[in-house]
């Protein structure tokens, strides 16, 4: 997949998916951009709106067009026809008027879960009133959609148990909550909503797989791997060499000092704890599909909590942002509201950056899609650190699995994250 001369080789179904893809996201930029400039007039009138449906709105400015045009034309049928409207709609308020004192608690039996597990919770109300409530509707949204369940008369102090499973098909980070009250008119014209609890995160994290032997790929030793790196304190022994001034006087050797007459120091190589640099991209032209970013992003998961179990340090970041990985459960947890950015930095850019913010990295696993120019990928090993052993996962989901270098990048081609356990002990062979 090559570009030249500002031209895009990509098959046409690429470039028709990518371009598919910005306009969605740029139509979601403007909708957010709409709701931020209008929240205040839209809080301000919320008490209203939030009872008032769009089919009663439609409806009472359909009776008060019936009843001015009924005032113009002298039409006694629109003058009747504006009335029931209205004295309609006086009817249905006192379906939403009044209150309740109902209690709820809202417990999920579990608030992480994998891809494709089910999320069990349970739902209990409580009658705190003196009085026998009224049948009602509860609503528990999940995410972007909503259950509902029936809730039956309750006597004073009866509590009411519902039993429900969320069904999780994707990766993401689901808001569950508030449980809520729904009171609503026979005609659905007025619908009036009273929050019971606070919301709850479930985090639906990407599925991962168990890569044998070193996550970190390729450095064994966690008290640390010399390298070929000159310093001037460590406790790997390289040499000995003259004194120059500023050196620290704790590292003369004596010895050697007395004996030639010249002040010589000890010159150390450098010591390096296994350090894992993981860079996924998420640059919306990097992907074929929806699919190899979600491989791109379990098999960063993968690496990361195996990191984690072999005690090595990791260091985390997508195209835009770093990652708060302290433990392998943040890191899922932020891997579970990883998604395309927008306007996010080429792979080459992303590595010229990281490789000034992170410091002491032995090895970097950059993870893309697999439109990815190859040339791109030299790019991103001449901005990392030469002492750093470069490696580039590349997800191609109905792909070919593989291993291919490209000078001193190894590129592994991956078509199913089973394929990347594979992968990485041919890596560290």
């Amino acid at each position: 997949m090559t570009t030249t001369a500002g031209v895009d080789h990509r098959p046409v179904t690429l470039r028709v998916t990518a371009a598919r893809r910005r306009l969605v996201g740029l139509v979601l930029d403007g909708a957010a951009w709409v709701e931020s400039r209008t929240e205040r007039p839209r809080a301000a009138v919320r008490p209203v709106t939030s009872v008032v449906t769009t089919t009663a709105w439609t409806v009472g400015a359909l009776a008060v067009t019936a009843a001015i045009s009924a005032t113009r034309l002298d039409w006694v049928e629109l003058r009747v026809a504006a009335l029931f409207v209205l004295a309609l709609l006086a009817v249905c308020a006192v379906f939403v008027l009044g209150s309740h004192q109902l209690v709820a608690r809202l417990d999920l039996t579990r608030d992480r879960v994998v891809v494709g597990e089910r999320a069990n919770g349970r739902l209990v109300l409580t009658n705190e009133s003196a009085r026998r409530s009224l049948p009602m509707t509860i609503e528990l949204p999940v995410g972007p959609a909503k259950a509902a369940f029936d809730l039956p008369s309750l006597g004073s102090k009866v509590e009411h148990e519902d039993l429900f499973a969320i069904p999780t098909s994707r990766r993401a980070v689901l808001t569950v909550g508030p449980v809520r009250t729904v009171r609503a008119d026979p005609l659905a014209l007025l619908r009036r909503e009273q929050d019971l609890t606070d919301q709850q995160l479930l985090y639906v994290h990407p599925r991962t797989v168990r890569i044998q032997g070193s996550a970190a790929g390729f450095i064994r030793d966690l008290e640390g791997q010399t390298i070929r790196k000159l310093t001037d304190s460590d406790v790997a022994f390289h040499a000995l060499r003259a004194y120059v001034p500023g050196d620290d006087r704790r590292y003369i050797h004596w010895k050697t000092t007395a004996r030639t007459g010249t002040m010589m120091v000890r010159q150390f190589e450098e010591t390096r704890r296994s350090h894992l640099l993981v860079a996924l991209s998420t640059r919306l032209d990097d992907y074929a599909s929806d699919e190899e970013f979600e491989l791109a992003v379990s098999a960063a998961g993968s690496l990361g909590v195996q990191a984690f179990a072999d005690d090595q340090q990791i260091s985390a970041a997508t195209s835009g942002r770093h990652l708060r990985a302290p433990h392998a459960k943040a890191l899922l947890d932020e891997l579970s509201g990883v998604d395309y950015e927008r306007n996010a930095a080429r792979l080459s850019d992303v590595a010229r950056r990281l490789g000034r913010e992170v410091q002491g990295a032995s090895v970097a696993v950059v993870l893309c899609g697999s439109v990815v120019d190859p040339a791109e990928l030299r790019r991103v090993r001449r901005f990392l650190p030469l002492d750093v052993r470069t490696i580039v996962v590349r997800a191609d989901v109905g792909g070919e699995p593989s291993i291919r270098s490209i000078g001193d990048v190894d590129i592994s081609t991956i078509a199913d994250l089973d394929d990347l356990g594979t992968a990485m002990r041919r890596l560290a062979a």
